[in-house]
């Protein structure tokens, strides 16, 4: 272990030393995190390859993954997953020919100078090895501190902060700029806020309230967390595979069986699925969670066999929807489906990774460096003219 001021780092052998708090995020950073220190983040996310800690900061606990380069990893581990390889697998969205040849030469040079600047060398502080990472109520000098700590532990390691917008961030980002952070875009994500009708034009309750009609005729039933049973999780994985695996990459977390019982028994996510009435078989599913008032969904799947026409999609973001607006939350409705997302009333934002390097030499900066000056100039307005 090692200390600074009052942050400590645990690793996988002191695990059983950790003083989880005895608060809401306390818990639920036990029941997530401890299954992974005594087994393994590999045997509950196969494509997960990484070495867990535990950094404690006053009251609160926060996840740390630490990486050497794993190139295959899932994106929420390796930064070169994210920026090169599921990028290449995009380029499709993008309707210009011209600008799909143009970004594909500049993603081939540029994975070249990320791998030999040891890119993927990185400590992500916070980091739940899921799409979105929601931040617990931690201040802006508290994770300025841990980040100081494992710049000291790990001082071969670039720190990345995931997950952090301006809607949500704004006094956290401005804090990290000062300390010498880099603001490097991720993706662009979008928000609702389902509980405040005049989030929404007319067009957009319209077609929500239509979503929910859809919804009632289907000859669907919602199921509740609490209704699903151990026997329901490989038809959940094979959903969820179906989706996010299967249609979008497999460069996605590949959450499976072991994970979704995980989540489920530790009610890590609270889990809604569509039944058929007739049939009696989950078609659908969404997994959520919540924190600081903001609401998102890490597990979403359904049976991409059956016709467009029934409307799945439709439905389970009806669930959400009207989830999100009973509890007050705010939406983080993540990336993709974007004119779907828009036409509902959800505002777009930048997300990005703080990323520190400033401790490294010159040519380990050169990737992050090279990455925040492209992704600033053309990667955002690229985002925003095509409207990923």
């Amino acid at each position: 272990m090692s200390r600074a001021a009052e942050i400590t780092l645990y690793e996988r052998d002191s695990a059983e030393k950790i003083p989880w708090p005895k608060t809401e995020d306390g818990r639920y950073a036990e029941r997530f995190l401890r299954p992974m220190l005594e087994q393994s983040v590999e045997g509950f996310i196969p494509n997960v390859r990484t070495r867990l800690y535990v950094v404690q900061a006053g009251k609160q606990v926060l996840p740390v993954t630490l990486n050497e380069a794993e190139y295959g990893n899932s994106y929420v581990c390796s930064p070169y997953t994210h920026y090169v390889s599921y990028a290449q697998q995009e380029l499709h969205l993008i309707r210009s020919r011209a600008a799909r040849v143009l970004l594909s030469g500049l993603l081939t040079v540029m994975g070249g100078l990320l791998k030999a600047s040891r890119f993927n060398r990185t400590a992500h502080i916070n980091n739940w090895m899921v799409s979105t990472n929601l931040y617990p109520s931690c201040s802006p000098d508290q994770l300025k501190a841990v980040a100081q700590t494992l710049k000291q532990r790990f001082p071969d390691y670039g720190l990345v902060l995931r997950s952090l917008n301006r809607t949500n961030h704004g006094e956290l980002l401005d804090a990290l700029v000062q300390e010498g952070f880099r603001l490097v875009p991720s993706r662009q994500i979008y928000f609702l806020e389902p509980s405040n009708p005049a989030a929404m034009n007319a067009k957009a309750r319209w077609l929500v309230k239509r979503d929910y009609a859809l919804l009632a005729s289907s000859g669907y039933e919602v199921m509740d967390h609490d209704e699903l049973k151990s026997a329901d999780m490989p038809r959940l994985a094979e959903l969820y595979r179906m989706l996010y695996l299967e249609k979008y990459s497999y460069d996605n977390p590949q959450f499976g069986e072991a994970f979704l019982e995980l989540a489920r028994t530790g009610k890590l996510l609270r889990f809604q699925a569509l039944r058929s009435r007739k049939t009696g078989r989950i078609d659908g599913v969404m997994g959520y969670f919540c924190r600081n008032g903001i609401m998102t969904t890490p597990v979403f799947g359904y049976d991409t066999s059956l016709p467009q026409e029934l409307g799945l999609y439709r439905m389970l973001s009806a669930v959400l929807i009207r989830t999100a607006g009973a509890s007050g939350h705010l939406l983080h409705e993540s990336s993709g489906a974007a004119q779907f997302k828009r036409n509902r009333g959800a505002v777009s934002d930048i997300e990005y990774s703080a990323v520190y390097d400033a401790h490294l030499p010159w040519h380990r900066r050169a990737g992050w460096s090279f990455l925040h000056l492209v992704l600033n100039r053309i990667g955002i307005p690229l985002l925003r003219k095509y409207k990923l």
